[in-house]
């Protein structure tokens, strides 16, 4: 193997790797034969000059074969699962894993920690007094087929890889990388077992994606990696400007989900944009499943699904199996800290205009709902919960957000009233559902 030097200048310099290379440095990496500060300079001199498409494509088999690849198709059904490419408040997967189980569609998902601004279904999970998220692989199947859904952090076995650099990238700026973020969500996708995979490709003030063109580009090399390796694949496109759903952070937003699975409103009001998403990824992973005859069909069965709780018995199911604390679930505000610790008030009369997720997102780190350094723990209850969102009307000094922390001394007041913006009449209704992509091109679905 070439020096890690010479790998390094040739990166810095604007070449390209070789495919064997790249498995080589990764290999080792994984191994531990190639420290932190050495691999952290690879991910900037690549976030810096890009990736050939050979450099990409060894980079995601390299880490997809880093681990074992498990093979499912001795359990019954479709194996389908659902990756977002991260948003602030974005907590869809803890609404969906269970809604779609419970129509029949087995749900194995694989999930990550909070990177960046933008939180992970892991510590969501966490959040949940007692809520295990290592079981072991044996486990894992154990729990796939009796239940039809299981929700895990990466193994040992799992893409080890991805888990050293998913958490590498978070602390060394190098999220925002369309290879990088391709490689990291199929090599774990890839190696979960599953059959087919939704994509909610993010893109927004809020995204990492933050321009359309960027998102639409991620998009394609996603669903291309799924289709080369033989697995349907679908992508939506969706809006990440404003923060999905009212609740940010850990147990607020896993708070949020237990009321919509139990079919009432959350804390803060309506969820419509939520629940659009949630609905129409399910949807889709139920057409991918074999047990919708479209995607339509799928998101009237998961409509259903939700409102008869059917869906909530087995986020039940879910929690117990993994020695969660299920008495929270009757009542989330039975958990310690799940009391707000300030209020923010509107400064002023009219109609919020824009929510800016992106410093929401930002806020809630400092708050303590993420990780500034790799080895930070988060606290769980951090975070937020919107009062009101745009388009809906406020009075002086009425509660616009309510701040949740361990530690009061973090809280910002200020921080969270700039991200709110004031107008005099409602304003008009945005976007939240773009396009569809999938092996025919670009479907508009504007909605």
């Amino acid at each position: 193997m070439s020096s890690i030097n010479d790998l390094l200048r040739t990166k810095r310099d604007g070449g390209s790797l070789t495919a064997e290379q790249i498995t080589n440095l990764i290999d080792a990496y994984t191994a531990g034969d190639v420290p932190d500060y050495q691999m952290s300079a690879f991910l900037m001199a690549g976030f810096l000059n890009g990736l050939s498409a050979t450099e990409a494509a060894a980079l995601t088999r390299a880490m997809l074969y880093s681990g074992d690849v498990l093979d499912l198709s001795d359990l019954p059904g479709t194996k389908v699962d659902k990756h977002s490419t991260g948003g602030v408040g974005d907590k869809v997967s803890i609404i969906l894993a269970p809604l779609v189980a419970a129509c029949g569609v087995p749900v194995p998902m694989i999930s990550g920690r909070g990177l960046g601004h933008t939180g992970g279904t892991l510590d969501k999970l966490e959040s949940l007094p007692g809520f295990r998220t290592d079981l072991a692989i044996p486990a894992y199947r154990k729990q796939l087929a009796n239940l039809g859904v299981v929700m895990i952090g990466q193994t040992a076995e799992i893409a080890p890889a991805d888990k050293k650099l998913y958490a590498l990238r978070d602390v060394t700026a190098t999220v925002e990388s369309i290879p990088f973020i391709a490689a990291s969500i199929m090599s774990k996708k890839l190696a979960e077992g599953i059959d087919a995979l939704v994509l909610d490709v993010k893109s927004g003030r809020g995204a990492f994606m933050k321009d359309e063109a960027d998102a639409r580009r991620l998009a394609e090399t996603l669903v291309g990696i799924g289709l080369e390796f033989g697995k349907p694949t679908v992508a939506r496109l969706t809006a990440m400007d404003v923060p999905l759903g009212r609740a940010i952070g850990n147990w607020p937003e896993m708070a949020e989900c237990i009321r919509i699975l139990r079919g009432e409103t959350p804390a803060g009001g309506t969820v419509d944009d939520l629940l659009d998403i949630t609905l129409t990824l399910a949807g889709e992973m139920l057409h991918l499943g074999g047990v919708a005859d479209s995607f339509e069909d799928g998101r009237a069965q998961a409509t259903i699904t939700l409102a008869d709780g059917s869906a909530f018995e087995k986020l039940g199911e879910l929690v117990e199996a993994q020695g969660g604390d299920t008495s929270v679930l009757d009542d989330p505000d039975v958990r310690e800290g799940a009391q707000p610790v300030a209020t923010v008030e509107a400064p002023t009369s009219g109609f919020v205009a824009d929510i800016d997720s992106l410093a929401l997102g930002l806020g809630a780190v400092r708050l303590g709902a993420g990780r500034a350094k790799k080895e930070d723990n988060v606290d769980p209850t951090a975070g937020f919960v919107l009062l009101k969102k745009p388009g809906e009307a406020v009075e002086p000094g009425e509660p616009i957000a309510h701040i949740f922390a361990s530690d009061s001394s973090r809280v910002d007041e200020a921080a969270v009233r700039d991200a709110f913006t004031f107008t005099d009449e409602a304003p008009e209704p945005r976007a939240l559902l773009l396009d569809r992509y999938d092996r025919d091109g670009w479907a508009s679905t504007a909605s």
